[in-house]
């Protein structure tokens, strides 16, 4: 069964572009206008990965209800902003929506390709993790008790898979692959490729972690440099 991606773009022509791009990928591909139509599909079948544009039609902001509405319905399934909207605004509204990734339509497709397949690459990891196939590839990087596997882009402390996004892997890997360091918020900002204000770095390492404290209520390796940023300290 091919891998189902929903694409929800007001624009015909790009949307129809964008659809036979993936179709050549391999993927399956379902496609909405607006966001009426692509919810009632969401409510009967969940696509695999839901790429959606921000204004759609004459809604402003309908791509912001969408996500938030798709988010409801599963906390799982990977959800990308693909959109013309650069404002950091827009940027910081969908990631707090619950957008695991945010793409402005003005990047290469092959780049584009990429980050959907990191995105696979992680629901791939987590199923094999929860069917007891706590295993981790020939493609890693260990920092004391943590572990990144860059093929799957997920993360394990002492042997658990940390529940993160994207965004906050590239976060913890660039911490934890220059220990002792500290990381400012515009460092943080280029290797997440993402472009908020500070205070939704801060946000996202709250997250990350939280994400550490579900499966080590003593984890104290994030130390915040009041004014300067993060740095990655193992105890």
């Amino acid at each position: 069964m091919c891998t189902q991606i929903a694409l929800v773009e007001d624009n015909d022509v790009i949307r129809e572009n964008y659809s036979e791009i993936f179709i050549d990928e391999g993927y399956d591909v379902v496609a909405f206008s607006n966001q009426h139509d692509a919810i009632n599909h969401f409510k009967t079948q969940l696509p695999d990965i839901a790429i959606l544009d921000i204004g759609l039609n004459e809604e402003r902001d309908a791509g912001y209800q969408l996500c938030s509405a798709l988010r409801h319905l599963s906390q799982t399934v990977p959800i990308i902003f693909l959109t013309s909207r650069n404002e950091e605004y827009d940027r910081i509204s969908g990631l707090r929506v619950g957008a695991d990734d945010y793409i402005t339509k003005d990047i290469g497709i092959n780049y584009l390709i990429v980050r959907i397949e990191a995105l696979f690459n992680r629901i791939h990891a987590i199923t094999q993790t929860n069917n007891g196939e706590n295993k981790i590839s020939e493609n890693k990087q260990a920092y004391g008790s943590l572990e990144f596997d860059a093929l799957r882009m997920v993360a394990y402390w002492k042997g658990k898979l940390l529940s993160l996004t994207l965004t906050q892997y590239w976060i913890l890997n660039e911490l934890a692959s220059h220990a002792g360091e500290i990381k400012d918020y515009s460092k943080l900002m280029r290797v997440a490729n993402i472009c908020v204000e500070p205070n939704t770095i801060s946000a996202h390492i709250k997250t990350i972690r939280s994400s550490f404290r579900s499966e080590d209520e003593y984890f104290n390796c994030i130390k915040t440099e009041r004014g300067a940023g993060y740095r990655w300290v193992e105890v």
